[in-house]
């Protein structure tokens, strides 16, 4: 099968956050089921040239953009077998030092940007003509949009579903609607049916409406979104499309995230092994300047400093977290506010909170390996992938029971052999900080910590499972396009 994939980031070309990681791994495990893939994504200037190999294509691409038409080179780079990535070069675009805006807030032209990018992929899609077409997100989302409207009967696409996955129903792509002609599609699309949402031009719920599927980033994340509470406002238009939609936990890249052969930690360890844990511990306990003790809990969290990600129960608990003779680090950027907050904080408790207002992906491997417990309280969560690195380090994830954290993790009890980590419901800094005192008892038990630890080690949530959900949809959604 021809799959076009098609994305605003993936590494390892260009990433802000979890849908890079997805975009870059579901494609290789594709790949290694015999499928054929062809990964699509703007050519920003934070590619690496000197890594990639990129090869000017023969595709010169002539792009309707409102009443312009804009020109735009396409570049492609063989990534392993069956595997090629195509990166649109419109430097106007593109090469800018942010991907979609820069610390004061999003660039205004966005809208027309990503318009180009989605009817570039279907220019280039007539030059490749893929059985299916897998989008992702709001950047992307006008592509399932454009083949059932001016690309309907183009004799290549005509029968070319077209799936797309939300993977945070919060980013929907929207803008006033004078941006509607840069489209070129009809003003009978601006309507509550179609592309209208209160007043606005909603990229997202354009493509929720016209794609063959839709597909979330865990199960429970499927099932919340279809309620107020989840949905931001898109509730009632996923509904009405429960019949298409599916959940598919994501996966995570094994080869990347492993204590067993990872290169950034202090040591290598495994089930069998757990003594190299011990070191990487110390290590990071130096790292972040704090006393080296293995008797002292630590937790780590890497995140988005964001309301989202919880920190405002994490900042308000606080106070009596510390009291309980806990270690802290924190890595991650953000909102201000919590730049400021948290840097007060480490400031208040020197000893016990490390902080580091940064990205730093080899610190975020030493977190995984060295950290006892991970934080992750998130008001909500469509996957989440670190609880899942966390299960693979042996370090036991303390998670909020909604969305993909819900999903991948089982509560412990005391006293029962299952379980691979804590979790609570209710939104709040006494919940929050009832699950971490669970776990601080039994971390003191460390017969019992050990075999939490193994079990959790023992999950496996590798791509290969997650990939083969979704060509399972694929296949699905071709047999019904070729039949219709």
């Amino acid at each position: 099968m021809k799959i076009l994939m098609v994305s605003s980031e993936a590494i390892p070309f260009a990433k802000t956050g979890g849908l890079a990681d997805v975009s870059g791994a579901l494609p290789k495990a594709l790949a290694r089921l015999g499928q054929e893939i062809t990964l699509i994504l703007p050519k920003y200037r934070q590619v690496d040239e000197k890594r990639f190999p990129l090869k000017k294509t023969a595709m010169n691409l002539a792009v309707p953009v409102g009443q312009r038409l804009e020109e735009a080179e396409v570049y492609a780079v063989e990534m392993e077998a069956n595997y090629r990535a195509l990166l649109i070069r419109k430097d106007a675009y593109y090469s800018r030092e942010h991907l979609y805006g820069s610390p004061t807030g999003d660039y205004e032209d966005n809208a027309e940007r990503f318009i180009f990018f989605c009817r570039a992929v279907l220019e280039a899609a007539r030059v490749t003509n893929p059985d299916i077409i897998h989008c992702h997100d709001w950047q992307s989302a006008l592509v399932p949009v454009y083949l059932k409207t001016l690309y309907r009967a183009d004799p290549g696409l005509t029968r070319t579903p077209s799936l797309l996955t939300i993977h945070n129903i919060a980013f929907q792509g929207l803008f006033w609607h004078y941006d509607l002609p840069l489209t070129n599609l009809g003003w009978e699309l601006f309507t509550p049916q179609g592309l209208e949402f209160y007043g606005k031009l909603n990229f997202l719920k354009g493509g929720i409406v016209f794609a063959d599927a839709v597909t979330t980033v865990s199960r429970k994340y499927m099932e919340e979104i279809q309620f107020a509470e989840f949905g931001a406002g898109l509730e009632g238009v996923l509904r009405d499309r429960r019949g298409d939609l599916h959940g598919i936990l994501n996966g995570v890249d094994y080869d990347d995230w492993s204590p067993a052969r990872d290169p950034l930690i202090r040591a290598a360890y495994d089930p069998q092994r757990l003594s190299g844990k011990k070191a990487c511990k110390a290590d990071l306990q130096k790292e972040f300047g704090l006393p080296v003790h293995e008797q002292i809990p630590v937790i780590g969290i890497i995140s988005r400093l964001a309301e989202q990600k919880g920190f405002d129960l994490i900042t308000a608990a606080m106070d009596d977290l510390m009291k309980e003779g806990v270690q802290l680090i924190i890595l991650g950027t953000g909102d201000e506010k919590y730049h400021l907050l948290l840097g007060s904080l480490a400031k208040k408790y020197p000893g016990q909170i490390g902080l580091k207002i940064a990205f730093d992906n080899t610190l975020a491997h030493k977190i995984e390996a060295g950290a006892d417990l991970f934080l992750m309280p998130s008001r909500f969560e469509p996957c989440g992938l670190n609880q899942i690195y966390s299960l693979k380090y042996g370090t036991v994830p303390i998670v909020r029971a909604v969305g993909g954290l819900d999903d991948t993790i089982e509560d412990h009890q005391a006293g029962t052999r299952r379980g691979t980590g804590f979790k609570f419901s209710e939104y709040s800094p006494a919940a929050l900080l009832e699950a971490v005192r669970r776990a601080l008892t039994a971390f003191r038990d460390r017969t019992g910590w050990e075999k939490l630890m193994v079990r959790g080690m023992a999950a496996d949530f590798s791509w290969d499972r997650s990939a083969r959900t979704y060509l399972q949809v694929y296949e699905d959604l071709v047999r019904k396009k070729s039949s219709a």
